[in-house]
């Protein structure tokens, strides 16, 4: 009967494994392209017949990509947006979600409610009156006008991430933990924290590439002091409407990808069981 069941399910785990495959190729293949195009000759680029491979690759693009004047310095910047914001989100998040889960408070029901409504509000929709306050705390030019309005469009779904793995955490391990004399403090960093940290992780991935992507705040909040500017605005230095350098831009946005992957990369592990799901009781 085992032989019946394994003979039956293998057209089947095969039909996945190659459907799999495909949507693989298909998410993978624009990158493929980005590289290939940061890696062709410009007379190869320009060609009106475009190939999906190069036979004389160069690495000029790249060179011209990082000859940039100040392109060091908008590396640097986007990593201080994308590390505050990661840190200073998954810290206000962790809180945030501990206390709408472990306490009983008036208008609790209704504080969550804001949190989905937050995230239905396009953030286009919110550009220009995060300009204005922006500019009325003197914050324009600067990468505190980055960081803060990061923050803020990433905390309504860590925190409902977060309330899922807070939740699955026993009440009675934070009853026993007390008894045993650890104070709250103590339970909540060192027996909460590290069993809803694969949570953290997640939440911080998506919290890191939102703001490591970010173009239009930089272009909207960044208006005069270039040295403020981040990797997104350094594109704008290769798209000329007259005569865009494609290899320039493809090369760009490939050092831009690098941060990302190597990020994914340290985290995966966590990432993926804190997508599976959290402690059981």
């Amino acid at each position: 009967m085992s032989r019946v069941r394994v003979a039956v399910r293998r057209p089947w785990r095969l039909a996945a494994e190659v459907t799999a495959l495909l949507v693989a190729a298909v998410v993978a293949f624009p990158l493929y392209w980005m590289v290939l195009g940061a890696l062709r000759p410009a007379g190869e680029i320009e060609s009106t017949e475009p190939r999906p491979w190069t036979a004389s690759p160069t690495l000029d693009s790249f060179r011209r990509v990082f000859e940039q004047h100040d392109f060091g310095r908008y590396f640097v910047n986007s990593l201080v947006v994308a590390g505050s914001v990661v840190l200073a989100s998954a810290l206000i998040a962790f809180l945030a979600a501990t206390a709408v889960t472990r306490f009983r408070f008036r208008f609790r029901t209704t504080l969550l409610i804001m949190f989905l409504v937050a995230q239905m509000v396009p953030v286009e929709a919110l550009t220009i009156p995060l300009f204005f306050l922006m500019r009325d705390f003197g914050l324009l030019n600067t990468l505190g006008s980055l960081i803060l309005p990061h923050i803020a469009f990433s905390l309504p779904f860590a925190v409902w991430m977060l309330r899922g793995f807070v939740r699955a955490v026993p009440e009675s391990l934070e009853e026993a933990a007390y008894l045993d004399g650890a104070s709250r403090a103590r339970f909540l960093w060192r027996i909460l924290l590290p069993l809803v940290l694969p949570g953290l992780v997640a939440t911080s991935v998506f919290s890191f590439i939102s703001a490591w992507n970010d173009f239009l705040f930089a272009k909207s909040f960044i208006i005069s002091d270039t040295s403020q500017s981040t990797l997104p605005m350094a594109l704008l230095v290769f798209y000329k409407p007259d005569e865009p350098d494609w290899g320039g831009v493809m090369a760009a946005s490939t050092v831009m990808t690098v941060p990302v992957l190597v990020f994914f990369v340290l985290v995966q592990r966590r990432l993926v069981s804190g997508l599976g799901g959290a402690v059981k009781d």
